[in-house]
């Protein structure tokens, strides 16, 4: 008969060793969730960028058409009108409406060259938004020239492209300039 029935069996021996891949269902849906979460911060961060340049870009075009109308129609008067109103509604987008909706002449010009302008408005050829939309020139004086003021415009906007655009005085303040008249409007 048989001799010994445990001298038969075969010595044990330890299980295979477990493998990394595939993974467990577990990390699938984890890795899922995860790429899923990362997608989603993705989109809003885009949107959320794609939104505060859309106020610039749409300036921007605007801009280009006006360009084409003084060059195809030679209206500087026009242009100079059309580009000031463009300006404020930028302004009005990019910056607290109590501290750019009341600024006319040249306190409108200093806010411009504090924010981005760099002088050219006041000094330069954007200090025709002043002297022709408030008709401060005479028949026979010459007109500015579009391009230099268009660029300057352009140069103001792509300045103030995100939020806020260069630091200026708080909310209803203008922006200090030793030159700037300080009396209020209302007494002008």
């Amino acid at each position: 008969m048989n001799g010994d029935p445990l001298a038969q069996l075969r010595d044990w021996h330890l299980p295979d060793p477990i493998q990394w891949w595939p993974p467990a269902p577990g990390w699938w849906i984890s890795a899922a969730v995860l790429l899923a979460v990362l997608l989603w911060v993705a989109g809003v961060r885009w949107r959320r960028h794609r939104r505060r340049g859309a106020a610039a870009r749409s300036a921007l075009r605007e801009l280009a058409a006006l360009r084409a109308a003084v060059r195809a129609d030679g209206d500087t008067r026009a242009f100079v009108a059309a580009l000031s109103r463009l300006l404020r509604r930028f302004a009005l987008v990019r910056f607290p409406r109590e501290q750019v909706a009341g600024l006319t002449g040249d306190a409108w010009l200093a806010f411009l060259d504090a924010t981005g302008g760099g002088g050219g408005f006041r000094q330069g050829p954007g200090r025709a938004l002043a002297d022709l939309v408030y008709g401060a020139t005479r028949d026979g004086d010459p007109l500015p020239n579009p391009d230099a003021l268009a660029d300057l415009a352009e140069t103001w906007i792509r300045a103030n492209r995100r939020h806020g655009g260069p630091a200026v005085g708080g909310a209803g303040e203008t922006p200090a300039d030793p030159e700037a008249d300080a009396t209020p409007l209302a007494t002008r």
